[in-house]
């Protein structure tokens, strides 16, 4: 099996006091969404910074399409949207969206062309028009998706890309996102909602700045016994806090 990243005994800490990763390791394999799942703290945007390379690390501790994480040659391979907003509030949601599609290398004809099909996938086409300051938040938020989604990234990162969002819209952008992988990209996808776990492929399930399971819902719920991800993840929490010192 191929995987689109490798992460070896990572370990990090900020301000020497906070721990939030403690000596992490997995594979993310080709053409799957990966879902990154836990609660606030766990260390879940920590391990995506880590994977995009906006952090500092030791040399061969992440690995992303065969590359160091960070490496300028992975800039048009992978893209990533964080949980801040990553766009320009004094510009048009149109008019972010060219300006990055030009960024990315785009001609003129591809971008028209890219603009116009990304402001419908992400039900954005009625404010194409409209200041960024003036949208509401989950607006924003899905402005700064349709900006990762522009060019034809191998990985895709999305941390948090759901919240706030009404069902119906999150029902259409997993649709999307089942879309891209079938053309052979990768998602890593972090939240805390179990709803969103149960539909990845392979889950990271974190606590605390470690990994306490890694499999599909299905096999995760198997092993426990549970009936649904959200009793597997709380029956993992329960069994690795028994196994750590007191």
């Amino acid at each position: 099996m191929k995987y689109v990243a490798t992460v070896r005994d990572l370990s990090v800490t900020y301000d020497g006091r906070v721990k939030a990763l403690d000596d992490v390791s997995l594979k993310i394999p080709i053409g799957q969404i990966a879902g990154l799942i836990g609660p606030s703290g766990s260390g879940k945007t920590t391990l995506i910074k880590s994977i995009v390379g906006q952090l500092k690390l030791p040399a061969n501790k992440v690995a992303v399409l065969g590359l160091s994480a960070g490496a300028g040659q992975l800039r048009e391979r992978v893209a990533y949207m964080s949980q801040e907003l990553a766009v320009y509030d004094d510009l048009t949601v149109r008019q972010n969206l060219i300006y990055f599609a030009r960024i990315i290398g785009l001609s003129r004809l591809e971008v028209k062309t890219r603009v116009e099909e990304i402001l419908h996938k992400v039900d954005l086409s009625d404010q194409k028009n409209q200041l960024v300051t003036d949208l509401s938040g989950g607006q924003k938020q899905r402005v700064s998706l349709a900006v990762a989604l522009l060019g034809q990234p191998e990985l895709l990162v999305l941390d948090e890309p759901t919240v706030g969002l009404d069902p119906l819209l999150i029902e259409n952008l997993w649709k999307l996102f089942r879309e891209i992988t079938g053309k052979g990209a990768t998602l890593i996808v972090s939240s805390h909602s179990m709803t969103e776990a149960a539909r990845c492929d392979d889950l990271v399930l974190m606590h605390e700045g470690k990994i306490i399971a890694i499999g599909s819902p299905s096999e995760l719920e198997e092993k426990t016994k549970s009936r649904n991800i959200e009793q597997a993840f709380l029956k993992l929490v329960r069994q690795t806090n028994k196994k750590e010192p007191k």
